[in-house]
């Protein structure tokens, strides 16, 4: 079952969109009927150049028909940006809607300009995507999580509340997904999540097909440890989807195997792997590449190349499930190199 949700993640689908939300997913209705695509990509730091030429490597090995228009941190802050990422690389994403990111580190205590917050702010990237679900043959906690996160990006206004909601009905409804949970603290915080409620609330009335609850965090925390399979798509504030996301990914195994993808305003995602940089095994051919590979995946589903995204998907799960080849983070002793021959090989 797992396998089968994971298939199905961000695939475009015929549901009608509503007038009000049209507009605001834009981005699916875009015809990608030329023979290559250009995307974006930011390589990243540390361990970011490795798994990003697994990437390319398995991208390759696919047919994938993508160029890729790499873009990486410079080494003096732009005044343009006030960050270490340039004005050309953002215009690059902006001009070619899609893109992919590996992990960017900024310099703690230095007074810089969050490269991360740069991008969201700049691409006005305003929900992120998280699905989280077991991988078939690794062996968790917890074998059949096959649910999804929807958090926010910006700070809580009705706008932003507005549309991170409609995104995540939106997200629901074209997955077939039955429920809807928004996640707050509304009782302590009564004016700012209160106002999110609100919004959820509104847009929930618009689709009574999917059913809607509301989740105090401190109680979903407890609710996700005992029994995840509770909850379909969580939506939430920017603060609780970051602490959510990551108790999420310690369900299935951690942020080495967790997807993301960033949707922003004018038709923009950009999907990345959200975990760190790993400087300490930088260069050394340990890096797991699974989550910027599915984080890839998504963005393939993005872009309608159905077939081309459930192919690699397949090669990295059959990879994984076989256990003969592993990097270190999953129980394994192989290199980054040899992961990504044995991906290759299972294409």
């Amino acid at each position: 079952m797992a396998l089968h949700i994971a298939k199905r993640l961000l695939r475009t689908t015929t549901t009608t969109k509503s007038p009000s939300v049209a507009g605001l997913f834009s981005s699916f209705d875009r015809n990608y009927s030329s023979d290559r695509i250009t995307a974006t990509l930011f390589p990243g730091d540390g361990i970011g150049p490795e798994i990003a030429e697994s990437v390319k490597q398995v991208f390759n090995a696919a047919e994938v028909p993508i160029e890729w228009e790499e873009h990486f941190v410079g080494t003096e802050v732009d005044p343009r940006t006030q960050s270490f990422l340039t004005w050309e690389s953002l215009e690059s994403v902006r001009r070619n809607k899609v893109g992919l990111k590996g992990p960017m580190a900024t310099p703690i205590g230095k007074g810089h300009r969050s490269l991360n917050l740069t991008l969201r702010k700049e691409l006005n990237l305003y929900a992120n995507v998280r699905p989280c679900y077991s991988l078939p043959g690794y062996k968790t906690r917890y074998d059949d999580v096959v649910r999804g996160v929807v958090e926010s990006l910006k700070i809580i206004t009705r706008q932003a509340s507005l549309r991170v909601a409609e995104y995540a009905f939106y997200y629901a409804k074209t997955h077939g997904r039955e429920r809807v949970s928004a996640v707050h603290k509304a009782n302590i915080m009564q004016k700012t999540d209160g106002l999110f409620l609100k919004c959820c609330r509104e847009v929930a009335e618009k689709y009574p097909e999917i059913k809607y609850e509301e989740v105090v965090i401190d109680n979903c925390c407890m609710m996700l440890v005992k029994n995840p399979t509770l909850f379909d798509v969580l939506v939430m504030p920017n603060l609780y989807g970051d602490i959510i996301s990551d108790l999420c990914a310690g369900l299935i195994g951690g942020l080495g195997l967790t997807p993301s993808l960033n949707i922003g305003e004018g038709g923009i995602a950009l999907a990345e792997a959200v975990h760190g940089s790993a400087p300490d095994i930088a260069g050394k051919n340990l890096a797991n590449p699974t989550a910027l590979l599915l984080s890839a995946v998504s963005m393939l589903h993005h872009l309608d190349l159905t077939e081309k995204a459930d192919k690699i998907q397949d090669a990295v799960l059959k990879t994984i499930a076989e256990g003969k080849y592993r990097t270190g983070d999953l129980g394994g002793t192989s290199t980054t190199t040899e992961f990504t021959k044995a991906i290759i090989d299972h294409l």
